[in-house]
């Protein structure tokens, strides 16, 4: 075992060298909070020195880093590796998936488990632990998907909290039909997390909305990708946002929206947080790196690429307005929703935008995109980089310092980052599967000179090479103290109080005798007794036709309600004129007179 508790697997003899001793010299070493210079000893996949004139034992491998970064390796929060969905299998499996997260810089990946319909939250579970954990080239933990709520859904929660090293539950308020779930259960899984010291993840959007504006985009002909931007507008996102968060708060629990794609939507969340609620939000390398104006491309098969949900928006200023959340502390974490598909899996929804499977690519680029929109234009300094795209979510789920931090003790996983390096995106260059990039031509600065994971070198001078099966499942644990630590404080302030007061003494009315009396006139004898005679106070005989509001409770006409009818007939047409009365100073003064 090691010292984190999980097994330790054979290493190939290929890997038995010198990487199990590396010194990396002469860089600046970047963390959330600091830069400086030092160096930095590896040995067993764990940090053991930082700083100058280290001793170092024989046989160590020495790498230069003068001129460049040394940063913690990138923590990808949202990917779907070979994840079946909406008819098909996102092409990304577990090995081809970490292979372009090494390659771009991210030393770690948080993947979803989703429940088949009627597949328990276990089985699930075991079958995506199943397929990672031969494949992984890195690191990776697991998220999990709660479609509905009952007994037994909160006794696996349990279990997999306790036990199965999991403290992220992800609700989804979309996709009807499948694993959509409605507020009554999504509270009660919040007041679950919250029990069991877990995260709620929330996919924001408004699915009845979706649904209804969908179907009139069909029946009006609008059947391509355009659709997909058409009937997902960004105030479905801000109100499914708003929604989620106010029913986290009510039960006293932190909530994470995922994938925030929406102006409208960050400004939820930024408005929550200025209220003091516990709520994350997570933008993705897709929002932050291009726009949705590709859905309208006169090119189906480019137009599809770039189909998710929520979709990319068309305003081409939202992805620097997310990048100024992320800077403002409003946002937090970033990930990819690394989700991919092949043309043929897209065309499965040519004649219907609904049934395009929803997903891009984004896990090996979103280091260098990041480091492009943001670092290179002034957005970001260098250690809020380092915050957004790893040390803020190993504190969020519970994994800090042992990922998210250059430090003695952590676990080795670090890439020397070359600020000034520049590549261009391609597919043809990419280490996905999938053969389309929704990045496709743009050049950025931010290149991942070296990748070491767990000691191990992955990436050397832009050379990929990897291992499958050799990255490791990383427990989250539950009660994470960057989150709960609030919760539990915020627990003894809002305790429900109870009032101490003398019993009341009297009558009570028997709430069954007045089942079949009107509500507002239940109480009043004299409106009964006119009512039992045939005699209303003011009856239709007296002019109903002129009034639109109800009487009161005492059966007489509302004082709030006009008595003019605009059809020529007044109430008063059948009484005879009042007398003439002579009035010596009408309202206003005389207009006779001397003066």
């Amino acid at each position: 075992m090691s010292i984190h508790g999980t097994p330790v697997k054979k290493v190939p003899i290929h890997l038995q060298s010198a990487q199990n001793r590396i010194l990396i010299k002469g860089g600046k070493i970047v963390n959330d909070d600091v830069i400086s210079e030092g160096d930095i000893y590896i040995e067993d996949g764990i940090i053991k020195q930082v700083g100058r004139d280290l001793t170092i034992p024989g046989g160590t491998r020495t790498i230069e880093a003068r001129g460049k970064l040394i940063i913690p390796g990138g923590i990808d929060t949202h990917t779907h590796m070979q994840a079946p969905f909406m008819g098909s299998v996102s092409v990304d499996d577990f090995y081809h998936g970490t292979k372009a997260a090494l390659a771009g810089g991210t030393t770690m990946i948080m993947d979803f488990v989703i429940p088949l319909k009627g597949e328990s939250l276990l089985e699930a579970y075991d079958k995506w632990r199943n397929w990672a954990d031969s494949k992984v080239c890195c690191d990776y933990s697991l998220h999990v998907v709660v479609p509905n709520f009952n007994p037994k859904v909160r006794q696996e929660m349990e279990i997999l909290t306790k036990e199965k090293g999991v403290n992220s539950f992800k609700m989804m308020m979309a996709y009807k039909n499948f694993l959509m779930i409605r507020d009554d259960e999504m509270i009660q899984i919040f007041d679950a997390c919250r029990e069991l010291g877990a995260l709620g993840m929330v996919h924001a959007e408004n699915e009845d909305a979706i649904e209804l504006l969908a179907n009139k985009l069909l029946a009006m002909g609008v059947t391509g990708p355009e659709g997909n931007d058409q009937s997902r507008p960004e105030e479905v996102e801000a109100e499914a946002t708003n929604r989620a968060i106010v029913l986290a708060d009510t039960v006293n629990c932190p909530v994470y929206i995922v994938h925030v794609m929406s102006k409208m939507a960050a400004d939820v969340i930024a408005e929550k947080r200025k209220q003091g609620i516990l709520c994350f939000g997570e933008p993705i390398a897709a929002g932050l790196g291009t726009d949705g104006s590709h859905q309208y491309n006169k090119c189906w098969r480019h137009a599809a690429g770039h189909v998710m949900r929520p979709p990319l928006r068309l305003d081409p200023t939202t992805s620097g307005y997310l990048l100024d959340m992320l800077a403002s502390g409003n946002l937090q974490t970033t990930g990819s929703d690394n989700c991919t598909f092949n043309a043929d899996q897209k065309a499965i929804g040519k004649d219907d935008f609904t049934k395009i499977p929803a997903g891009v690519n984004g896990v090996e680029d979103r280091m260098s995109i990041i480091w492009e929109k943001g670092v290179m234009t002034g957005k970001l300094d260098p250690c809020q980089f380092v915050a957004v795209t790893s040390t803020n979510a190993a504190k969020i789920f519970n994994i800090y310092p042992r990922k998210g931090r250059i430090a003695v003790g952590s676990d080795a996983d670090v890439v020397i980052w070359d600020p000034n390096q520049v590549r261009a995106i391609s597919a043809k260059t990419h280490h996905h599967a999938c053969d389309f990039n929704i990045f496709e031509g743009m050049s950025c600065h931010g290149v991942a000179h070296y990748v070491i994971s767990n000691g191990r070198i992955f990436v050397e001078e832009g050379d990929v090479k990897v291992t499958q099966g050799v990255g490791r499942f990383v427990p989250t644990p539950p009660f994470s103290p960057h989150v709960y630590m609030k919760v539990q404080e915020r627990e003894k302030v809002i305790c429900p109080k109870k009032v101490e007061r003398e019993g009341y003494v009297g009558s009570v009315v028997d709430a069954r005798q007045l089942s079949a009396a009107p509500p507002l006139l239940q109480h009043n004898d004299s409106y009964n007794q006119h009512r039992a005679s045939g005699e209303l106070l003011f009856s239709a005989q007296q002019g109903d036709e002129f009034y639109s509001r109800p009487p009161t409770r005492g059966g007489y006409r509302n004082l709030q309600d006009s008595s003019f009818s605009l059809s020529g007939a007044q109430i008063d047409d059948n009484k005879s004129p009042r007398a003439g009365i002579r009035v010596q100073n009408p309202p206003g003064g005389r207009s006779t007179g001397l003066w």
